[in-house]
């Protein structure tokens, strides 16, 4: 396929996909799987570009990987021969050494995937360092400092260069470090690493299942952009990492790096190191064991944490036009290796992406363990017996079944007790409804015998009010004579004492008459 172009004609929106992270849920128990993902881009590569290495490097790491499988399966020869199997010579050529080359062509049809994800903060540079990365502009919208949580933000694209296919997964952080709780920055970035890893288990338990065309989503790579302060990391960086480096392959970067000098950033370079080593952080580090590539990952090692510069900005410096930052006091290369490590990081990124895909898997294998576990799957038994899936399966069944009968059980026995419980209630209510109508003449005399006793108490007490009355009114009687005869009153106050004294006589007497009433019924 002549040059460097895209092939097909999918389209995604260009702002990607927003997915809050916290949608998912964490280790314990069941984990939320990621939303739908918008349909791949396919994204016109520059004629000439560098990112022809990238897609060509996966072939020769692909060989590379094969030649290692070759060399460990001679290494394995004599435990083979111990296991009761012979090694045997060839008298002629037979053509199974064309395998490799089936494997490659295989590749090539069915392409490669690769996925990464950009941690840092808004503005540090990560879509025009993914963009310098793979010679392609990856349209992407600003982002905004006034989000609530951290989101993630993911695009698929399709980059095609000669006749191979990547298919290429960049998510990026929005909002990381806006939050006053460090937490809410980096706990949902765990959580969406957790959700990929629980989505591809998900369809790796399948009854039927397609993980050759399942699009695999899991993290390869972390890139984690440093801010270029010069002085030490942050807590949020400690943080954030710490809780990833069990997870996914982090790679630290430092971002925008022409904004410090080069004596700062080597002395910044080593704090870095410093800091990660001292805090237990873990990153990746180039294998040396491949006498192919031992030499240049050991020159790369010491390049960590890579010091990065992004543009797509074209530059005409002398008689070419190179992509460039420029400033007043000089111009910035991006591809000039004495100027950033952009070139680098891509080198490190095209040498050892099958690398980071085999450790990846690791991390998945690690998940996929402590998922299966807790479910009470287990490889060997009580008597440390290795036992297969089927028997797992089975002993959970019987297991499940036991406890539902026991459930069954105990809900059967709280029913009948419950019916028992209802049915004496049920009986006395049916006996006192039929009691004879004697038993109830019987009652109500009681009641009212009770009623009487109580009534003439309270007419005793009335009774005895009369009599303190009376004796009141004679006193006052006497009182009013002798007052009379001392000094005369008039007409009109006696005509009033009268009437109240008339007015208390004929309350008396009323309710009196009532009381007796009440005792006669």
């Amino acid at each position: 396929m002549p040059g460097n172009h895209c092939r097909g004609g999918g389209t995604a929106p260009p702002s990607g996909r927003e997915a809050p992270a916290s949608s998912a849920r964490p280790g314990g128990g069941a984990v939320a799987a990621s939303p739908p993902r918008a349909p791949p881009r396919r994204v016109a590569l520059p004629f000439g570009g560098s990112f022809g290495c990238v897609l060509l490097s996966l072939l020769s790491s692909l060989i590379l990987c094969l030649c290692g499988e070759a060399m460990a399966a001679s290494d394995t020869e004599e435990h083979l021969q111990n296991a009761g199997c012979r090694t045997l010579s060839l008298s002629a050529h037979v053509g199974f050494d064309s395998l490799p080359d089936q494997l490659i062509r295989k590749s090539i049809k069915h392409g490669f995937c690769f996925n990464i994800l950009c941690i840092g903060e808004t503005g540090i540079g990560k879509s025009a360092l993914v963009s310098s990365l793979f010679n392609t502009d990856f349209e992407d919208s600003p982002s905004t400092h006034f989000l609530s949580s951290v989101r993630l933000r993911a695009q698929t694209f399709e980059l095609q260069e000669s006749n191979v296919l990547l298919k290429l997964t960049v998510v990026k952080t929005v909002g990381f470090g806006d939050q006053m709780n460090k937490a809410d920055s980096y706990q949902p970035i765990v959580d969406y690493v957790d959700a990929q890893f629980e989505a591809y288990l998900e369809e790796e338990l399948k009854v039927i299942r397609s993980l050759f065309s399942y699009h695999d989503t899991r993290i390869h790579v972390c890139l984690y952009f440093i801010s270029p302060t010069g002085r030490s990391l942050k807590t949020i960086d400690l943080l954030t990492m710490r809780s990833l480096d069990s997870k996914v392959n982090i790679i630290p970067v430092i971002g925008k790096a022409d904004s410090i000098s080069k004596t700062e950033l080597q002395e910044f370079k080593k704090k870095i190191m410093s800091e990660l080593t001292s805090n237990g952080i873990r990153i990746y580090q180039c294998p040396t064991d491949d006498e192919t590539v031992s030499e240049i990952n050991s020159i790369t090692n010491g390049y960590l944490p890579f010091a990065v510069v992004g543009s797509m900005e074209k530059v005409k410096i002398g008689n070419k036009m190179e992509r460039a930052r420029q400033y007043p006091w000089g111009i910035v290369k991006v591809e000039n290796e004495n100027h950033c490590d952009t070139i680098k990081l891509r080198r490190m990124l095209c040498i050892n992406m099958e690398d980071l895909k085999d450790k990846t898997r690791a991390y998945y294998e690690s998940y996929r363990r402590c998922r299966l576990e807790k479910l009470g799957c287990r490889d060997i038994g009580p008597e440390n017996k290795s036992v297969s899936l089927q028997e797992v399966i089975e002993t959970k069944r019987l297991e499940f079944c036991l406890e539902v009968e026991r459930k069954e059980e105990e809900i059967w026995q709280r029913f009948v007790q419950r019916v028992k419980e209802k049915a004496a209630m049920l009986e006395e209510a049916e006996q006192q409804a039929s009691m004879p109508v004697l038993t109830e003449f019987e009652y109500l005399t009681l009641m009212h015998q009770e009623e009487e006793l109580k009534l003439g108490k309270e007419k005793k007490l009335l009774e005895d009010e009369k009599t303190q009355f009376v004796e009141k009114k004679a006193v006052t009687e006497s009182s009013q004579s002798q007052v009379s005869v001392s000094s005369p009153v008039s007409l009109k106050t006696q005509g009033l004492q009268k009437i109240s004294h008339q007015r208390a006589m004929r309350k008396f007497f009323t309710f009196t008459f009532i009381t007796q009433i009440a005792v006669i019924f």
